[in-house]
């Protein structure tokens, strides 16, 4: 078991009984990945956590599987799931080079709020590239401290992960994460920005 994946399992409890912190925005973006999915469709979700965002798409696909590094993460979404009797979603604890979906296999793929945790971010947008079936849509929304002052935190993320008190954080900007999705091989069909000095970046992008 990794850093990363003990952090995330020693916070699953108390991550699934956080609030939302901003209802609107979050409401936005399930309403605008919505207008992208189909009832045909079979749609993954990697970095899933508790799986609130996968049981809010399910009536809208065919199937989701829901991939995780944190079993405790993937037990609590499992019980959500099964409390809102919700029986499309399959839980894995995957990552996603792990999970190995088949090439051009999927129709939708959801990286929410874990692009900026990950070490290979150009070998993740490739991946989803690569098991998205073509005009497949691939939607993100990423902290990107690079947008601001909080750039100057990333002296101190290696100490924070040895507490234990923050997991692995990469910083990049807005437009950099624009041009790596482009460079993955696709087309962005949308874009915009919230939160504290507009950090968090929400994304659709659709393979060519």
């Amino acid at each position: 078991m990794n850093t990363s994946e003990k952090y995330w399992n020693k916070k699953a409890e108390g991550y699934a009984k956080s609030p939302v912190s901003d209802e609107e925005t979050y409401k936005r973006k399930l309403t605008e990945t919505q207008s992208f999915l189909q009832p045909k469709m079979r749609l993954l979700e990697f970095g899933c956590g508790t799986g609130t965002t996968a049981i809010h798409h399910a009536s809208h696909v065919l199937h989701i599987d829901a991939i995780d590094i944190s079993e405790n993460m993937l037990n609590i979404g499992r019980e959500k799931a099964s409390n809102a009797g919700v029986a499309n979603i399959t839980f894995t604890r995957s990552t996603l080079t792990e999970f190995n979906a088949g090439a051009a296999s999927l129709d939708a793929v959801l990286g929410l709020n874990v692009i900026h945790l990950l070490p290979d971010r150009q070998s993740v947008l490739t991946e989803v590239a690569r098991i998205l079936k073509p005009g497949g849509v691939f939607v993100s929304s990423t902290v990107c401290l690079g947008n601001s002052y909080f750039r100057f935190i990333k002296p101190f993320v290696p100490l924070g992960k040895f507490l234990g008190v923050m997991p692995d954080v990469y910083v990049l900007t807005e437009s950099e994460l624009a041009s790596e999705v482009r460079d993955a091989g696709f087309t962005i069909e949308r874009q915009w920005h919230h939160g504290p000095k507009d950090v968090v970046v929400f994304m659709v992008a659709r393979k060519l």
